[in-house]
């Protein structure tokens, strides 16, 4: 099995159970190993009280990507460490694109940087997160 078709693969599984990125509507392009692009379009019912998107949507945006690109070798990875700056508010409408690249991955951890942009290209979020990469396997067969 190829990388990419392992990566495919893994996604489609992981997708099928993800309630949340559903609810969120997330959307995932440009996928492979250690990478992910994922949409969304922010909705009224995710703003805060100030009017702007709560700090959360954007985050679950980002940790999503973290999920899906350190997940995309066929391991099952689990956040250790994350954290997110937001430099620029997000408003009602506003389409969110975060790309996730993987920046060092060893045999028990991996590292990941989430770059998440408005629909003008402006950065919004940073987000870098680690991963303990587990021995268990998504398609023991596979890997």
């Amino acid at each position: 099995m190829t990388s990419q078709k392992l990566a495919d693969d893994v996604l489609a599984k992981m997708l099928s159970a993800d309630g949340f990125s559903a609810w969120l509507g997330i959307s995932v392009h440009d996928f492979g190993p250690g990478r992910v692009t994922c949409k969304m379009k922010i909705r009224k019912e995710m703003l805060n009280g100030f009017g702007t998107c709560h700090g959360g949507i954007a985050y679950s945006l980002a940790d999503s990507a973290l999920a899906f690109a350190s997940n995309s070798h066929g391991r099952i990875s689990v956040a250790l460490d994350t954290s997110m700056s937001y430099p620029t508010a997000v408003l009602e409408g506003d389409e969110l694109t975060a790309v996730a690249r993987e920046l060092r991955c060893t045999d028990k951890v991996g590292f990941y940087d989430v770059e998440v942009k408005n629909q003008n290209a402006v950065v919004v979020a940073i987000f870098r997160g680690t991963v303990y990469r587990t021995q268990k396997k998504f398609f023991p067969e596979a890997v």
